[in-house]
C-alpha cells in the first residue's frame, strides 16, 4: 500500500503513470520531423484517466504529419498498467492528417497508452514508384533501393517477403507492401510526449439498476427494527422487478448523544431510533453492524442471499461520526472543537446537523486518518461488498478520494465508487475526473423537454462521457422532488420510464414503486421519513407501479442498446410535452411529460439512419404491452395519456 506521506505527494503519486516517463529514445527529440497532436481521448493533458468497460473497442485518433512527402505509419501502444511490454494496434489515415486506430480492451484493470509514428521508407519507396510510373518516368535506378529495403527486412525479421530478384510489379503487391508495413524500415522514430491512463471496469459500472432499501423498514411489527433476515424475505419481491444491486444506507450502531427525533426533531422521543447517518456509538463505529439489525454473521447471510439472487449489495460509505462515536475518545485530534471544549458538529447554514461530526481532514494526523477510512473499505470488502455510495464526497478533500479509490482498486479493479455529489457542476465533474466510477447527476430536477434535453445532450456528446457516468436515481431519502409530488402516480410512471430508459445506470428509493409523495411543507422532505423513524410499508398497496418498473427493467436487460449510455439519440416530434428519443436507434420511446392530461404527437422515425426507406412497410413491436402495429412511413401520430405515458418499441421493415 502506497502511504499517503502528505497530501502533494498523495496527488503525485496518483498521477505517476500519466507523466513523461520515457527513456533515452523513445520521445521526441530535437529536431524530430514528426509531429503528432490533437490526440483524442485525452483528458486535461493526460491528468485524468478515460472510463470504459471490459469488452469495449477504444477508438484512439491523432494529427500526424511531417514535413515533406515521405509516407508515415503509426500505431497505438497500449499494455495493462504494470506490466512491461507494450502491444501495438495499427492505426489508419482517416482525413488530413487525421490518423485513427482501435484497441480491445478485454480485463478490469487500468490500461496505459500512447502512440508510436515513424516515417515509413518502403511505402514512401511505393508511393514514388506509382507516381513514377504512371508519369512513365524510368524506374530503372530506383528498382535496387526498393530490393534493399526488401532484404534488409528479411535478414531482421527471419521471414521472405519477396523473391531476390522481385521486379517493380512484384514489389508492389499487396501482400508485400502488407509485409513491409509490419516489419520493414522505419526513420524517424517518435512517441507522443505522455502515456495516457483507461480505466476498465466491469460492466455493472455503467449498466445496472438499483434498489435502495433501509433494512430496519423492511419487517412487519410496528415501532420496532426490522432484521437482515426481514430483508432476506424481501429480496425475492426485489428481484421479480428486476433489480441487480441492493443498495443500503449505513448498517452501524447509532449514535447516542443529540439523536434526532420524527421529521429531523431536534430531540428524540424515548424509543426513536435516530438517522444511520450518525454514525458510531458506545456499541461500535464504522467496521460495526447495528446489534438491531443482527450480526456480522446476519449480515453475510444477506449478502449471500443477495448473490443467489444475481444481485450485489452497495454499502453507503459516509465519512462522519455521531459526537459518541469511537474515534471520538480514540482519536481526538481528527475532530474539531470549540474554545468551551464542546466538538464541532456539523452543519450547512441554513440547515444543521446536531447528531453529526464531521472528521477533520486539516489534522496533522491526516495519515492516520487516511489509513483508518481505507481499513474501512477494506474491512467491508473482505464481507462481500464490492459496490460503495459515497455520501457527500465533495465535503471532503479531493486528494484523498484520488488516493483511496486508486489504492482499493490497486488491488481489487473490480470495486465500484459512485458518487452522491448534488452540488456544483465543476465539482461533480472532478469527483468523476479523479476515480469515481459514477456520478448522482441534476436529472431529479429535469423536468421539461428543453432542459432534458440539454442535459443529457451535455452528458453524452461532450467531453464528460469519456469520464462521467450519469446514475440516475428517480428518488433519494433526502429529495421527493416536487414533480412526483403534485403529480401523484402518472408523475411515478414518467419518471420511472425516463430513469430506466435515458441511462445506463438506473435507481429507486424505496417507496417509490408505491407512488410514496408525502412530503413536509414546502419542501423535498418526506414526511415521516425512515431516516428517523421505523417503519412498516405495505410492499403491494393499491396503486403501486410494480409492474411497469419490472417492463422496464425486462426491456434493459433484452436489449443490449441500453448497456451503452451514451448512444441516446433525440428526435423530432411537434409537441414540446412529449420527448421523442431512442437509444443506438435501436429501442425507440415517445414519452409524455404530462401527468395531468393526454398530449399527441407527431413523430418522425429516423429511417435512414435504420437502412431503411419512407416508403417502406415497418412493424412496430410495443415492448411495453407486446402488442404490434403496421405502419408505412418515417411520420407516425401516436397519443399519449397519464396512465400510459410512454410508448417503448422497435422497428422491424415487413418487406
Amino acid at each position: 500500500m502506497t502511504p499517503p506521506s502528505d497530501i502533494a505527494s498523495a496527488a503525485a503519486t496518483t498521477a505517476s503513470s500519466n507523466t513523461r516517463e520515457f527513456a533515452a529514445g523513445r520521445g521526441p527529440k530535437r529536431g524530430a520531423r514528426i509531429v503528432i497532436e490533437r490526440l483524442y481521448p485525452e483528458l486535461d493533458g493526460g491528468r485524468y484517466a478515460i472510463k470504459r468497460v471490459v469488452g469495449d473497442k477504444l477508438e484512439i485518433w491523432a494529427d500526424i504529419f511531417r514535413d515533406g512527402h515521405d509516407v508515415l505509419g503509426a500505431a497505438i501502444l497500449y499494455q495493462p498498467e504494470g506490466a512491461s511490454r507494450w502491444h501495438s494496434a495499427p492505426m489508419r489515415f482517416f482525413d488530413n492528417d487525421r490518423w485513427i486506430g482501435t484497441i480491445e480492451l478485454t480485463e478490469n484493470r487500468r490500461y496505459r497508452y500512447t502512440i508510436e509514428a515513424w516515417t515509413d521508407l518502403f511505402a514512401s519507396w511505393c508511393d514514388r514508384m506509382r507516381r513514377k510510373r504512371a508519369a512513365q518516368q524510368d524506374l530503372t535506378l530506383d528498382l535496387p533501393e526498393g530490393r534493399a529495403l526488401v532484404h534488409a527486412a528479411e535478414a531482421r525479421s527471419g521471414r521472405t517477403i519477396a523473391p531476390p530478384d522481385a521486379g517493380i510489379d512484384a514489389l508492389l503487391a499487396e501482400s508485400v507492401v502488407a509485409a513491409m508495413a509490419e516489419c520493414g524500415p522505419r526513420e524517424d522514430v517518435t512517441r507522443f510526449d505522455r502515456v495516457l491512463e483507461i480505466i476498465v471496469d466491469r460492466k455493472a459500472a455503467c449498466f445496472a439498476a438499483w434498489y435502495e432499501m433501509f433494512p430496519r423498514s423492511q419487517g412487519t411489527a410496528p415501532g420496532r427494527s426490522a432484521t437482515f433476515r426481514n430483508c432476506i424475505a424481501r429480496l425475492d419481491d426485489i428481484a421479480a422487478m428486476g433489480f441487480d444491486t441492493i443498495y443500503l444506507p449505513p448498517i452501524h450502531p447509532i449514535g447516542e448523544k443529540n439523536r434526532k427525533g420524527r421529521n429531523n426533531n431536534v430531540e428524540a422521543q424515548p424509543g426513536e431510533p435516530g438517522s444511520p447517518y450518525a454514525i458510531g456509538s458506545a456499541l461500535g463505529g464504522h467496521d460495526a453492524i447495528h446489534p438491531e439489525l443482527g450480526t456480522l454473521d446476519d449480515f453475510r447471510a444477506f449478502v449471500a442471499a443477495c448473490a443467489a439472487r444475481r444481485m450485489e449489495v452497495a454499502l453507503d460509505l459516509a465519512v462522519q461520526c455521531a459526537p459518541d462515536h469511537p474515534w471520538v475518545k480514540e482519536h481526538p485530534e481528527w475532530f474539531e472543537f470549540r474554545d468551551d471544549g464542546s466538538i464541532r458538529y456539523a452543519e450547512n447554514p441554513p440547515k444543521q446537523y446536531q447528531d453529526i461530526v464531521n472528521v477533520n481532514f486539516r489534522t496533522p494526523a491526516w495519515p492516520a486518518l487516511w489509513q483508518a477510512i481505507y481499513e474501512i473499505v477494506t474491512f467491508w470488502i473482505a464481507e462481500g461488498v464490492h459496490v460503495f455510495r459515497v455520501d457527500n464526497p465533495h465535503t471532503k478533500p479531493f486528494p484523498f478520494w484520488e488516493w483511496l479509490i486508486r489504492e482499493v482498486q490497486s488491488k481489487r479493479p473490480d470495486i465500484l465508487f459512485l458518487s452522491e455529489a448534488f452540488t456544483r457542476p465543476k465539482v461533480m465533474r472532478n469527483l468523476a475526473k479523479l476515480g469515481f466510477t459514477q456520478s448522482y447527476t441534476y436529472f431529479t430536477w429535469r423536468n421539461d423537454k428543453h432542459e432534458l434535453t440539454e442535459y443529457f445532450t451535455e452528458l453524452t456528446r461532450e467531453e464528460a462521457r469519456e469520464y462521467l457516468r450519469p446514475h440516475l436515481f428517480t428518488n433519494t431519502p433526502d429529495i421527493l422532488p416536487r414533480f412526483l409530488q403534485d403529480g401523484g402516480p402518472p408523475a411515478f410512471r414518467i419518471r420511472a420510464v425516463l430513469g430506466a430508459t435515458l441511462g445506463g445506470l438506473f435507481g429507486i428509493y424505496n417507496g417509490f414503486e408505491l407512488c410514496e409523495n408525502r412530503a413536509l411543507p414546502n419542501s423535498e422532505e418526506y414526511a415521516d421519513s425512515e431516516k428517523y423513524e421505523y417503519k412498516v410499508w405495505d410492499w403491494d398497496r393499491p396503486g403501486n407501479i410494480k409492474s411497469l418498473i419490472t417492463s422496464l427493467n425486462r426491456i434493459r436487460r433484452t436489449h443490449h442498446a441500453f448497456e451503452d449510455w451514451r448512444n441516446l439519440e433525440f428526435h423530432p416530434c411537434d409537441n414540446d410535452r412529449v420527448l421523442f428519443y431512442s437509444r443506438g436507434n435501436a429501442v425507440f420511446v415517445a414519452l409524455s411529460l404530462d401527468p395531468f392530461g393526454p398530449q399527441g404527437t407527431t413523430v418522425d422515425l429516423p429511417v435512414h439512419a435504420m437502412g431503411l426507406s419512407e416508403s417502406d412497410d415497418l412493424r412496430i413491436n410495443n415492448l411495453l404491452t407486446g402488442g404490434t402495429l403496421h405502419l408505412v412511413g418515417a411520420r407516425q401520430r401516436i397519443r399519449l395519456d397519464p396512465d400510459a405515458p410512454a410508448m417503448i418499441f422497435t422497428v422491424e421493415k415487413l418487406r
